[in-house]
């Protein structure tokens, strides 16, 4: 018998976009928070806080990638003509988001990718609703993102880098393989300082529903990547 899983509607989140707290990080309950514009984000970054429950957020405005506004600088397309890196699709999503959740974030000790988040995208990534995208310099693994796939919805979590321009390649790789299979933008809930450079912005809440109540949630990932 299929689970009820019920969010409160995101116009009741706080000014941080915090919508709901507790529940689980079951394939079917992220599924669920993904479709309806929410997303799991822990408070606490201590990995040895297992108290913190589950809380889940849908900020104002959210950040996004559309490919019809992205932007290369000149230096990163000419990077590009002697980029020494090449990139695959779901080889590595193990240890891609290890790598995230071992990577510093500034004044920070830790990140918010703990050992449940980790175990969840790695559940999600099982039953096709999670990507990794992964860059090699020969057989190195030197960058890399996971993200959710859902139908023809696909965001992007987070990233690493051991390389100057890797991590850049690795996004910009993902934009062009995405566009080649008609999708049309990215979520990346934030707008990081590489999201910036690729011409990443924020938009309302209600615009970014609007995008998702268009998107076709039929498609599986093996048709994506």
């Amino acid at each position: 018998m299929k689970r009820q899983i019920v969010f409160p509607p995101v116009e009741t989140a706080d000014d941080d976009g915090l919508v709901a707290v507790g529940g689980d990080l079951q394939v079917d309950t992220l599924i669920e928070a993904y479709r309806r514009g929410i997303f799991p984000w822990p408070i606490s970054i201590d990995p040895s806080n297992t108290e913190i429950p589950n809380t889940w957020f849908s900020p104002d405005p959210r950040g996004i990638l559309d490919f019809q506004k992205i932007h290369l600088s000149h230096s990163f397309q000419k990077f590009l003509k002697k980029n020494p890196f090449k990139v695959t699709f779901n080889k590595s999503f193990q240890e891609v988001i290890t790598e995230c959740s071992q990577t510093p974030r500034k004044d920070q000790p830790g990140t918010w990718i703990n050992q449940d988040i980790i175990h969840a995208y790695t559940e999600m990534f099982k039953a096709g609703h999670a990507y990794s995208v992964d860059v090699w310099r020969e057989d190195k693994l030197v960058a890399g993102i996971y993200g959710v796939s859902l139908g023809s919805f696909v965001s992007g979590e987070s990233m690493f880098t051991h390389e100057d321009n890797a991590s850049k390649f690795g996004l910009y790789s993902l934009t062009q393989h995405l566009k080649e299979k008609g999708i049309h933008w990215l979520d990346t809930q934030m707008v990081t300082k590489i999201v910036s450079q690729f011409g990443g912005e924020y938009i309302s809440r209600s615009v970014f529903l609007r995008k998702l109540s268009e998107v076709d949630w039929t498609r599986s990932r093996s048709e994506i990547f």
